[in-house]
């Protein structure tokens, strides 16, 4: 029904006030809640949930979200059930160093940055079930994260031991590799230094396969894709043993173990190279030079990962054997063989790797060359050509004994069979991916639901001590051994409590080691005295099943309910940052992984569709606070509106990409908005909305924009969208045809991009009377006609004797004399007509005419 008075009222669209206003109402209303048991077609619609601080969103956050929101109402409007949920992810190191920096407590600070947060995102817009968001600092939430890690613990995928570990000093506390960027933190850039401390683990090498061959399938950003193949990094290729000849005996029975994926270049093998972290030199097993273990000591307080560091190494004083030649070849460590890749170690063959070949040179090792490369004329194989670059390549085999002339792929089949025999060689692969590293010594976290008890492990010992394993079974503190007791479900959450000194110790303990309140408990076996474990779990871990948990985040007594999450996961569209290629969304499919073979899913990737959105920037640079051009879209909302910031947002490029933030641009959005309200609130006041004149012209244009914006959204062309829009806008305006069936369209469309603009437009001038309030997202999306879409014109292709001589774009349904007459009429066909007669005409409607002449 037509509201005059509206337009009276509102001859100037009124942006705070109805904005307001409708987030009011749809809130109240449940808009955008649907009954999730009943639901007829369900669609999970997902953006990453923000990381909280005090200064709340920036225009950033928005980008993102606006997106998803966008598609989200879209499929809503296509007649599926949307659940578009939000939260907060505030536990976590980024939230607890914002705490620290302005001397606020994590726990008070996180009220006021929830309700800073719900208020943007609020203000922002989207369409929220808000009765379902979650916290990860709430206790009714991490109760479930404990739960999780106890599942994990359960099926013998947690386990703890001392490993070298990545320690930022500046968050002191541990990084997981993935944390680390070219050897820095990815929080705050401090240089990581690697430490010796028992952690916690997940065994996430034990999914790497199944992780990896499963992206195949994956409907995602091809980018995430290739990154995540990249870190998982799978390497075919053989173990080979090498033996160790120590200082006082030639035939030791220790041996070293090499992962290679270039076994046809072991006849090349001049030396081997170990890391500093090597397993045989932490455990003191190999008796090195002390001018070697001051060497150690003094890369372990800084370690890069760059592939261009500067390569230092010493002799370690010990020799190997090759076991293809039984020559003897000295161990080196050196900093640029990593402990956590492979296995800790490599061969040498300075000759066929440019690492190991500018190695060789610094430190004057021979360099034997026995890869010929094929594409060259052969040399002879006791050249002594000096060697200016190592060839990496694959070839024919010199200097390999029986192997000769072999070519490489030959020579890796039947050098590993031959070593293989000997028990000196074995198939293998190799991961980049390390298992997860989830201890962290902080405060701000949920607490590991693990508790030590001595006297248990004394019992348990007296039954069985031969199978008892360390870091699964036991611990070892100050030389006594305690059983590792997982804090009994009914016991969850294990809360964390408040304490006045939150402040990470840099120690390698947690803050919570502080207090005794906290850590000292009775055993839930024996009821005798134990402690608690006092760290707490990576904050990734909070965000790996975060999704799980959105639609039974109702529920108190289970994580999630198996029959709603049947019917709503896995999510349908998830939205987010490409940053989180790794992270985030690696772990969140090695949780689901094994929560499906657990039997608590019926699924095993969580995510059936995910796009990766751009960034933006700023005066050129990406948005950071150390560069001061973080924008808040607070006063861009209260100047001009929710819906002008959201399409600006949109329209500065493609969604995939991002764009450059100017405020000069705006403003175009803001006219658009102020033309369509002229149009339609004034067709109104003139009572033109419900004529019903057609101009056939208008009915191709309404068809097409129909249809390049039901595609755009589709693709998440946002841009390109917006663009169709203001040109059917230009349209209406321009054939000042004021018909309902034009103007609703146009409204309809624009809603997702809009909502509160098109709200009030719909509820004023559309919408039918009606005591229930019938949201213009609850009306169906607009269809078109396909036969209107198609083009009116098509390119004549002229021929004479069958050969191009022009193409003019004409109208459709040219009869064959019509098509003659335009033919004629083309200066290049009377060229090559003149003084020719025409021996027939050769005609395809719509296609092409042909002229044979004599």
């Amino acid at each position: 029904m037509i509201n005059i008075l509206f337009f009276m009222k509102n001859k100037e669209y009124q942006i705070e006030k109805i904005e307001k206003k409708y987030q009011r109402i749809w809130e109240k209303e449940k808009v955008f809640e649907p009954d999730l048991k009943k639901a007829k077609k369900p669609f999970f619609n997902l953006m990453m949930f923000p990381y909280p601080s005090a200064e709340g969103l920036h225009v950033g956050n928005m980008y993102a979200f606006t997106g998803s929101d966008i598609y989200g109402r879209f499929k809503r409007m296509q007649g599926f059930d949307v659940f578009e949920p939000i939260g907060l992810d505030g536990f976590g190191i980024h939230s607890e160093n914002y705490a620290l920096k302005i001397g606020k407590h994590p726990m008070i600070l996180s009220k006021i940055t929830q309700k800073r947060f719900y208020s943007q995102l609020r203000a922002i817009g989207n369409a929220f079930a808000w009765s379902y968001k979650i916290e990860t600092y709430n206790p009714n939430y991490y109760r479930w994260t404990q739960w999780l890690f106890l599942q994990l613990f359960k099926a013998g995928l947690a386990y703890r031991k001392e490993a070298p570990v990545n320690f930022c000093p500046s968050c002191k506390t541990v990084l997981a590799d993935e944390q680390v960027i070219q050897g820095k933190c990815e929080r705050c850039d401090s240089q990581v230094e690697v430490k010796f401390l028992k952690q916690w683990f997940f065994k996430i090498t034990k999914y790497a396969e199944r992780i990896l061959n499963n992206l195949e399938k994956l409907d995602w950003s091809e980018k995430v894709k290739i990154a995540q193949k990249n870190w998982i990094g799978k390497s075919e290729g053989a173990k080979v043993k090498f033996q160790v000849v120590d200082n006082l005996a030639e035939n030791s029975s220790l041996f070293i173990e090499v992962f290679t994926t270039r076994i046809d270049t072991i006849f090349g093998v001049t030396y081997l190279v170990i890391s500093p972290f090597h397993e045989l030199i932490r455990k003191g097993v190999l008796k090195i030079f002390r001018e070697a273990r001051d060497y150690i000591e003094t890369v372990s307080k800084k370690i890069k990962e760059e592939s261009n560091q500067e390569k230092s190494g010493v002799f370690s004083g010990l020799y190997a054997i090759n076991p293809a030649t039984q020559e003897k070849i000295p161990i080196w460590i050196s900093n640029y063989v990593l402990a956590s890749y492979g296995t800790g170690a490599i061969m040498g063959v300075p000759a066929h790797d440019q690492r190991d070949f500018e190695f060789a040179q610094k430190y004057d090792l021979p360099i034997k060359e026995v890869i010929q490369n094929s594409e060259l004329k052969s040399q002879n194989s006791n050249s002594k050509v000096k060697i200016e670059k190592a060839y990496e390549g694959e070839g024919i085999l010199k200097n390999s004994a029986q192997f000769n002339n072999l070519t490489s792929k030959e020579a890796r089949e039947k050098i590993l069979k031959w070593l293989a025999e000997k028990n000196l060689a074995e198939k293998s692969v190799s991961y980049h991916l390390r298992d997860w590293l989830i201890s962290r010594q902080r405060y701000w976290g949920p607490p590991l639901p693990i508790i030590y008890c001595h006297h248990c492990f004394e019992a348990l010992k007296k039954k069985d001590s031969s199978n008892l394993r360390e870091g699964v079974d036991y611990e070892i503190f100050e030389g006594e051994k305690y059983r590792i007791v997982p804090v009994p479900e009914k016991d969850l959450p294990v809360r964390l409590p408040y304490i006045e000194n939150f402040k990470p110790l840099g120690s390698g303990k947690s803050p919570l080691a502080q207090e005794s309140k906290f850590y000292k408990t009775k055993c839930p076996v024996c009821h005798k005295e134990a402690f608690r474990e006092t760290d707490v779990s990576d904050t990734f871990l909070d965000s790996a099943w975060y999704f799980l948990r959105y639609p039974s985040a109702r529920l108190k007594n289970v994580p999630f309910d198996k029959k709603i999450n049947h019917k709503w996961l896995p999510v349908d569209m998830y939205i987010g940052g490409a940053e989180h290629s790794v992270l985030h969304l690696l772990y969140s499919r090695f949780i689901c992984f094994v929560l499906k073979d657990l039997g608590f899913i019926h699924f095993e990737e969580p995510f059936k569709k995910f796009r990766a959105h751009g960034l933006l920037i700023s005066q050129g640079a990406k948005m950071s606070k150390s560069r001061g051009n973080v924008i808040n879209p607070d006063e861009y909302i209260k100047k001009y509106g929710a819906d002008t910031l959201r399409m600006y947002l949109m329209f500065l490029g493609p969604f995939d990409q991002g764009g450059d933030f100017r405020d000069e641009g705006i403003m175009g959005i803001s006219r658009f908005l102020k033309r369509a309200w002229k149009l339609i609130s004034e067709a109104a006041a003139n009572k033109k909305i419900g004529n019903k004149e057609t101009k056939p012209e208008l009915e191709r244009i309404k068809n097409r924009t129909i249809k390049k914006v039901t595609e755009d959204i589709e693709n998440l062309k946002f841009n390109t969208a917006i663009a169709s829009l203001m040109e059917y806008l230009k349209a209406l305006e321009k054939y000042q045809v004021f018909g309902k069936k034009y103007l609703e369209v146009f409204v309809l469309l624009l809603a997702p991009f809009a909502p509160h603009f098109c709200e009030a437009l719909w509820q004023n001038f559309f919408a039918k009377k009606s005591k229930k309030f019938q949201s213009v997202f609850s009306q169906k999306w607009p269809s078109y006609d396909s036969h209107l879409v198609e083009k009116d014109s098509f390119t004549l292709i002229i021929q004479v004797n069958g050969r191009v001589r022009d193409r003019i774009e004409v109208g459709k349904g040219l009869s064959q004399s019509e098509a003659q007459k335009i033919a004629f009429n083309s200066p290049k066909i009377q060229k090559w007509l003149q003084n020719k007669k025409i021996i027939k005409t050769f005609y395809i409607q719509n296609k092409i005419i042909n002229f044979l002449t004599n």
